[in-house]
């Protein structure tokens, strides 16, 4: 068996007094797709922080493929190299234009000359449909079109991970359909992802595991069949109960 893109073991966070995740578990092989599901609260972005290692842990492990990177003796900017992560406020540089946008990694991480790293962002953006855009600044942009923005940054530095943030909770619902259609195709493309979502449509067609997460507990993992279709546990059922009322179900 090969070894996991991602694993976790035992994972426990506390701010001050308050434990925000409890002996946390989780396995993410190479070219899938991981949801993590549940309540505001219950520690997906936080979980997704502490991957990328902008929260530190006080017990567990997490490795990257094999590498323990949670040792505090870790170089935390080599790691992240491998890493990429979209928050779902943008973070896009204002100052910058989108290519300069995407392109600072590339030449600052990587060391690719700028006629190098120009073509590498140009075909991302011509890819997903913002070539037109490369020279406009972010507050020229939709929200839409920022956040795509965001996720090519991402992956412009071909990461071994990308960790993806409630992507689409800062955008009208108009606009949701353009980010989630960017995340299909990464998935399509291979791409071993990580994301926290309250799109529950969205985690049942990319999503080839979900977790349930609840006051930091994992309380059920499985494919999105057993997650949304056979919950075992009260508080899934209870969750699903509420999307269902809600009308996100």
């Amino acid at each position: 068996m090969s070894t996991p893109v991602l694993e976790i073991v035992d994972l426990r966070k506390s701010f001050g007094q308050t434990l925000v995740l409890h002996d946390v578990h989780l396995t993410v092989p190479e070219h899938t797709a991981t949801v993590l599901i549940g309540a505001s609260g219950s520690g997906k972005s936080t979980l997704l922080r502490c991957i990328n290692l902008l929260e530190p842990i006080d017990d567990g492990l997490i490795l990257l493929d094999g590498q323990e990177i949670s040792d505090p003796a870790i170089n935390v900017d080599v790691i992240r190299r491998k890493l990429g992560i979209v928050f779902q406020s943008f973070n896009l540089f204002p100052h910058m234009t989108i290519r300069e946008n995407i392109t600072l990694a590339p030449i600052k991480v990587q060391g690719k000359s700028k006629d190098e790293a120009n073509d590498l962002a140009d075909g991302l953006l011509k890819r997903f449909d913002l070539l037109e855009k490369a020279d406009e600044y972010p507050d020229r942009l939709s929200g839409g079109q920022q956040q795509r923005a965001a996720i090519i940054r991402s992956i412009a530095v071909n990461p071994r991970l990308l960790l993806l943030d409630e992507v689409t909770s800062a955008l009208d619902p108009v606009l949701v359909n353009e980010v989630l259609s960017i995340v299909r195709d990464l998935k399509a493309d291979g791409m071993t992802m990580v994301l926290a979502t309250h799109e529950m449509g969205f985690a049942k067609k990319i999503a080839d595991n979900v977790i349930f997460l609840h006051k930091g507990r994992v309380h059920e993992s499985g494919t999105p069949e057993q997650i949304f279709s056979s919950p075992k546990s009260a508080e899934l059922k209870a969750f699903l109960g509420a999307l269902h009322e809600a009308g996100r179900l």
